[in-house]
């Protein structure tokens, strides 16, 4: 229940105006002169206040300001005699929502009331939606402090100060997104729409329609105009995410799209100006898919202005530790729970991981170990890690057709698997030594071992 103040020093008037105020619902509050409504606006929590603009010595302006001052979004409306209209025009450009002439119905004071008090929860409503907006896309989500990490960022804040294409490369779940939402946000258009679609989550023959729209008639069921996600993002950012899943029809008219800064809704007949920054995405090699005939290289080049390649969680493992504290405490924040540090042997594990669903994946298994964990602390077995089960490489695997790579590829892992295992045998499974004489981190032979599924009682 709101509460108004209601600031005259005319006894009979005040007593009106109070009781119609709580006939309708409203808790009320008087004040007689100027002073003693500055002191009840700094004292206690008032919702909209109604003064007078007459007073022996603080004015309503000095109410008004004090209220402004105070609280910015608290709505004030003036009462005037006939003689004060200049001054009530002057309070209104000071921040007044209205004034109201003596003498006025209670009816009249009552509307003005409940305008002022939706246009209050309105703007209220937009400052939140506006900071929770900013919050989730704020650039400082991105965490990470190895150098490669550091670089990538650099290469984020100078490209986003213009209209640059930018093509974000990566395995799934690398968080390629939280990329493209910096660059929007670091940008000049951080105040326009970012729009974001995947490519690949729509099917072909409605994918041209959510992103350039369509006129009514222009299919079945197409029932009204659709505005698609191109116009929506005008002055802004579009994100297209897994543009390598596009139909190769639908990518030639995109390519249309970005050499004119137009498009024609679908059962259109006449362009639609755009200035739109575009983002891509993509997990596939674009490239290989152009050899393929499945991407076209005109529009692999019209997106490939600025790339941008973001590191898997294996490459960056010294951001773990990092990491894993974020989702900690956000999962206990969403499960009101105490924030449980994980034990020195739950981190071991998190960094010997191989991470092939990279960051998704690490935020699914915090998830689960905050569920499962009952001691004090995470342990491993909270972790709960799917583990590879597959059988070591062997000769079997190597692909008979495909590309001269993919074969290559097959036996790399093959005669990989088979060194290692005679290294360690060698060592009698000191990971340190092996590491040393294969000339790789520990970390990367730990990844590998895990790769490989290579166990101490299969080093045969």
């Amino acid at each position: 229940m709101e509460t108004i103040l209601i600031v005259e020093d005319h006894e009979g008037l005040a007593k009106m105006l109070l009781q119609a105020l709580r006939d309708a619902g409203y808790e009320t509050l008087w004040a007689k002169d100027g002073p003693e409504g500055i002191s009840n606006l700094l004292e206690k929590r008032i919702d909209l206040v109604v003064t007078d603009l007459k007073f022996p010595h603080k004015s309503g302006l000095d109410v008004l300001r004090a209220a402004k001052a105070h609280h910015a979004a608290t709505p004030v409306i003036i009462m005037t005699a006939h003689g004060n209209f200049n001054i009530a025009v002057k309070a209104v450009k000071e921040g007044a929502f209205d004034f109201i002439a003596k003498p006025f119905e209670p009816d009249h004071l009552l509307l003005q009331i409940e305008k002022a008090l939706e246009k209050q929860r309105i703007m209220t409503e937009n400052i939140v939606l506006k900071e929770t907006f900013s919050t989730q896309l704020a650039f400082p989500k991105i965490i990470g402090k190895s150098q490669i990490m550091r670089d990538i960022l650099a290469q984020v804040e100078k490209v986003a100060q213009g209209r640059t294409t930018v093509l974000l490369l990566g395995e799934s779940g690398t968080g390629k997104e939280l990329f493209a939402r910096a660059v929007h946000m670091l940008s000049p258009r951080k105040n326009n729409n970012l729009v974001t679609i995947n490519c690949a989550a729509i099917p072909h023959d409605l994918l041209e329609s959510e992103l350039f729209g369509h006129e009514k008639g222009a299919f079945t069921g197409a029932a009204a105009k659709k505005i698609g996600k191109f116009e929506l993002a005008d002055k802004g950012t579009i994100f297209l995410d897994e543009i390598g899943d596009m139909d190769l029809a639908l990518q030639a008219k995109l390519l249309r799209v970005l050499e004119e800064d137009a498009l024609m809704r679908v059962g259109g007949t006449s362009r639609v100006p755009t200035d739109v920054r575009v983002i891509a995405a993509t997990n596939r090699g674009l490239p290989k898919l152009i050899e393929q005939k499945k991407f076209r290289e005109d529009l692999y080049y019209r997106l490939n202005v600025f790339p941008l390649a973001i590191p898997s969680l294996r490459e960056r493992t010294e951001d773990i530790p990092a990491i894993v504290e974020h989702f900690v405490a956000l999962y206990a924040k969403e499960m009101k729970k105490e924030i449980k540090p994980l034990s020195k042997e739950a981190m071991e594990v998190l960094l010997e991981h191989p991470w092939t669903g990279n960051v998704r994946e690490l935020q699914n298994a915090i998830e689960r170990a905050s569920i499962l964990s009952e001691g004090e602390q995470i342990q491993p077995e909270d972790l709960v890690l799917k583990t590879r089960l597959e059988s070591p490489p062997s000769i079997q695997d190597i692909p008979l057709e495909g590309s001269l790579h993919a074969v290559s590829e097959a036996a790399s892992r093959i005669v990989e698997s088979k060194m290692i295992k005679k290294v360690l045998r060698q060592t009698d499974g000191n990971k340190s030594r092996a590491a040393e004489i294969l000339q790789v981190s520990y970390k990367t032979l730990l990844t590998k071992i895990k790769d490989y599924a290579i166990e101490k009682q299969n080093l045969v």
